[in-house]
């Protein structure tokens, strides 16, 4: 019989081919697209060192402007093998040449738009055959300067991937048979079913750039139908090794998919995953938000504020007990702190537990309270009369309580005392 306790009694999954998966992290090229964000230099240090502490193996950026060579300039003087830097370029060998004179920089991105749309309305080319040999020329270009490569096959979940797509590829692992391929999933049409093919399917077009050669594939999606997540997994499943990931899933549009939602789940929940260390995400997203002015909801997962938070009865009563009942993760695995809240459906454990917690603080001893005790009950009837009333649409604060228990333990036995002796 199988008994599931402790986080460690749960099984982890294994990812069907086995390979070792990595992150490619594009918060400061993607995500710096984001409308209504401006990231300066100290931002993209500070979000760089975020990652080093992370362990994310690449980031990449643009170094078209100077402020942006600054940043790139600092970040390799900095000497991490973690992340390695990377560049962007657009299919043309002047962007390429930017890249080139950025000493320190051993790999690059290049960007080949794929679909009809973005070919001939968006690019102004005549035909596939035209964007064709203007990818592999730049791919060439990359190689013959002694670039790694990437290629950025943009919005590839709605283009003829059979007709011209993989024959482009199969073109492209000729000129460079490391290349990484990366799945742009632009307008966020993928998705994650196994039996999807032609354009959408995910699981169907990781498997076919296996089969043409492609040894390094790589997963970019946008968020704009909310799989993002599922079809990034979807890629790792069917063979990708690479997924590129924004921090908080910041990006044009929807976004991308979340850095910190692909890591947590690797680390726990896939077999032999922990080379990545989550402790400091909780902080970085605070960073963002307080520094670039992202707004983190509070119910997103792995940094939302509210992620480690318990009101109601049930819940609070469940994770005084035992944390694994009602959390997913300990809050210590990615900085957070689990947080216990007085409301209008909290039960008598978790005020009996705050009491108790108050008791000790403004004691200096440790004392213990049953949840059966008066006092308590007492509390507990002052509070649920706020909310009966309709005066009160927010939890009880730390303070307010404090001032509870001082009424109810610290002062009431004085004045009780005070009243026998008069009578």
């Amino acid at each position: 019989m199988k008994v599931y306790k402790t986080y460690e009694d749960l099984p982890k999954i294994k990812l069907p081919f086995g390979q070792e998966v990595f992150i490619s992290d594009s918060t400061i090229r993607d995500g710096s697209q984001m409308p209504g964000i401006v990231m300066k230099k100290r931002h993209k240090l500070q979000i760089f060192e975020y990652l080093h502490q992370i362990g994310i193996e690449k980031l990449e950026t643009f170094v078209y402007n100077e402020r942006d060579q600054e940043a790139v300039r600092e970040m390799l003087d900095r000497g991490y093998e973690f992340p390695e830097v990377t560049g962007w370029a657009r299919a043309n060998p002047k962007d390429i040449d930017v890249v080139l004179k950025m000493d320190g920089i051993k790999e690059t991105g290049i960007l080949m738009s794929v679909s009809d749309s973005h070919i001939i309305d968006k690019m102004g080319l005549a035909s596939r055959e035209e964007a064709e040999k203007k990818y592999t020329d730049a791919l060439q270009y990359a190689v013959d300067h002694g670039l790694r490569t990437r290629a950025h096959i943009e919005d590839m979940t709605r283009a003829d991937n059979e007709g011209f797509v993989l024959p482009l590829v199969k073109k492209l692992l000729e000129i460079d048979p490391g290349c990484t391929i990366r799945m742009c999933d632009t307008l966020g049409y993928g998705l994650p079913f196994a039996d999807v093919g032609e354009p959408y399917g995910i699981p169907y077009l990781t498997r076919r750039l296996r089969e043409i050669g492609a040894i390094n594939i790589e997963t970019h999606i946008h968020d704009d139908f909310g799989l993002s997540i599922s079809n990034s997994l979807a890629g790792y499943w069917h063979g990708a090794n690479w997924s590129s990931l924004t921090f908080l899933g910041i990006g044009e549009r929807a976004g991308n998919a979340e850095l910190e939602k692909i890591a947590i789940f690797l680390m726990q929940r896939v077999e032999g995953f922990d080379k990545y260390n989550l402790e400091c995400v909780t902080e970085f997203a605070r960073y963002m938000e307080k520094e670039i002015g992202i707004r983190v909801p509070r119910n997103k997962s792995v940094v939302g504020k509210n992620i480690f938070a318990h009101e109601s009865g049930i819940h609070t009563a469940g994770v005084i007990k035992n944390p694994f009942t009602y959390e997913p993760y300990l809050p210590e695995l990615v900085g957070g702190k689990r947080l216990l809240l007085i409301g209008d459906s909290s039960g008598l454990e978790v005020i009996r537990f705050k009491v108790e917690e108050t008791l000790n603080e403004l004691m200096h001893i440790e004392t213990t309270v049953d949840k059966q005790d008066p006092r308590v009950k007492a509390i507990q009837a002052d509070i649920q009369k706020l909310y009966n009333q309709e005066k009160r649409v927010s939890a009880i604060s730390d303070e307010e309580l404090k001032k509870y228990v001082e009424k109810y333990f610290m002062l009431e036995p004085i004045i009780d005392g005070r009243s026998a002796d008069e009578m």
